[in-house]
This record gives C-alpha cells, sequence and structure tokens, in this order.
C-alpha cells in the first residue's frame, strides 16, 4: 500500500511503516468487501505495500500476485509467504492474467494515472473489476498546507503534485472511462482518522517525498514546523492528533470488446 511508484528513491520502510502507519491496512475491511474475493480468483494486489492487507484476500481463497516499487515492502510481503514482485505501476508487464484488481492506499502516490490505468486494463481480462480506495480530494488538506508552505519558507514552491495526487470523484471517473472502464460505484468519504504516533511520526514516514526536497539535515527541524502549523486543525487539548483523511472508493469493470 505504499505507492513509489514514480519515485527514484525508495523511501519506504516496512518496519517504520508497520509502527507509525498499520491504521492504513486496518481501515481497509470496506474496500475488501468492495471487491468481494471469491476462491479460485486470479486478483493482482496493486501497491500491495507490506502485504498485510493482501493476505485477507489469500484468505478468501484468491490466487494473489502483489506487486509494489519499494523492495523492502516486497521483501516484508513476502516474508508473509505472499507471492510478490518489485514492479512500478507505470510499467505493468501483465496481460490479460487477472480476474480483478485490487489497490488500497496506493493510488495516490502514483501521480501519473494515465500509464497505471492503461496497464490495469491490459492486466485484467475482459469484464475484469478493478476495486480501489485513495485519498481523495481534500485529504490531508491541513497536513498539506503546512508543508506547502514551510518548504516556501525553505526556498522550495511546490504544489506537491508531484508527490500525491488526490483526485476528485468526476476526474478519476473520466481517468477510468478513458482507460475503457465502466465505473459501477464512486464515493468520497471523509474519514479523520487518529495518528497515535503523533504528527512528526506520520510526517517522516508518510510525507519522507515531500520532505526529501529539503537537505537531510533540514528535515526534522521542517517537520516540527509542519506539526507546529497543523496542530490548531488537527490536536485537540489532550495532545492527540487526527488527521483529516478523504478517501475515494471506487469499483470499475472492464469493458468487454464489442
Amino acid at each position: 500500500m505504499t505507492g513509489a511508484a514514480t519515485a527514484r528513491t525508495d523511501h519506504w520502510n516496512a518496519q517504520g511503516y508497520a509502527g507509525a502507519a498499520r491504521f492504513v491496512s486496518d481501515l481497509g475491511a470496506p474496500v475488501v468487501a468492495l471487491l468481494d474475493p471469491r476462491p479460485g480468483e486470479r486478483i493482482l494486489d496493486l501497491g500491495c505495500g507490506d502485504g498485510a492487507l493482501t493476505q485477507r484476500l489469500v484468505e478468501a481463497g484468491a490466487h494473489v500476485t502483489g506487486v509494489d516499487a519499494s523492495p523492502d515492502m516486497i521483501a516484508a510481503a513476502r516474508a508473509r509467504g505472499i507471492e510478490a514482485e518489485v514492479m512500478d505501476a507505470a510499467e505493468l508487464t501483465y496481460e490479460r492474467a487477472f480476474d480483478a484488481v485490487f489497490s488500497n492506499a496506493a493510488l495516490h502516490w502514483m501521480v501519473d494515472a494515465e500509464p497505471v490505468l492503461a496497464g490495469v486494463a491490459r492486466a485484467l481480462v475482459p469484464g475484469g473489476r478493478f476495486v480501489a480506495e485513495q485519498g481523495g480530494m481534500g485529504n490531508v488538506a491541513a497536513i498539506r498546507t503546512a508543508l506547502i508552505a514551510v518548504l516556501a519558507d525553505e526556498g522550495v514552491e511546490t504544489t506537491l503534485h508531484d508527490v500525491w495526487r488526490f483526485p476528485s470523484p468526476a476526474e478519476q471517473t473520466a481517468a477510468l472511462e478513458s482507460a475503457g472502464f465502466v465505473v459501477e460505484s464512486m464515493e468520497l468519504i471523509p474519514r479523520p482518522t487518529p495518528v497515535a504516533a503523533g504528527m512528526e511520526t506520520w510526517l517522516a514516514v508518510l510525507a519522507a517525498p515531500a520532505l526529501a526536497k529539503l537537505p537531510e539535515e533540514r528535515r526534522a527541524a521542517a517537520r516540527a514546523r509542519v506539526a507546529d502549523l497543523a496542530a490548531p486543525a488537527l490536536r485537540d487539548g489532550a495532545g492527540n492528533w487526527t488527521a483529516d483523511y478523504v478517501r475515494l472508493r471506487f469499483r470499475a469493470r472492464l469493458e468487454t470488446a464489442a
């Protein structure tokens, strides 16, 4: 469930991710239910991360292959016994190999959506389904605003559109339709999410590609400043953090040939 699909550097560490962001897979049950995996089905988990959620598909009896651009995450997935390989999501090599493609919390890291969706379409059999959840329009808006402000103070002008893609339902529907899919459901879901590890840890793990725009020696101070800016919106009086997550969940089906 990491993306890193367009990154040249692997920012992901499986152990750190599990410690700071296990909630990502723990909250994945609704998208698994939307997929409705069946025994014997061939399913591709796109951006499988360390395989924690992939295991649920395997337990349903499906034949699952996981792909992720992070070698460290793939090593962790394989340690769980999952068939997984390192692969850039924009360069999928499969042809009519899967009944379904599943993805949780990964597509928003794949900022160039067109080749990713084209690869998903190639990987599916005609009529195959694509079920995913990702960050949607408004996702972590307060955190992103704080990041952009702190980076600007450091002399880095950015919109962070090169780090994350958080589309609206209309934008994602249009992208899927252009790739040959019929969209069966598309839902934008506000989901305020407690961050038990704290905002600076969240930033260190889940905003690492954004902070990598700074020299390493300046990143710790930048994380602290981002947390200070976000605190009035996202931290309660007891010091508890809640990230302003907004998820985009969809189910689409590849059109069959005429």
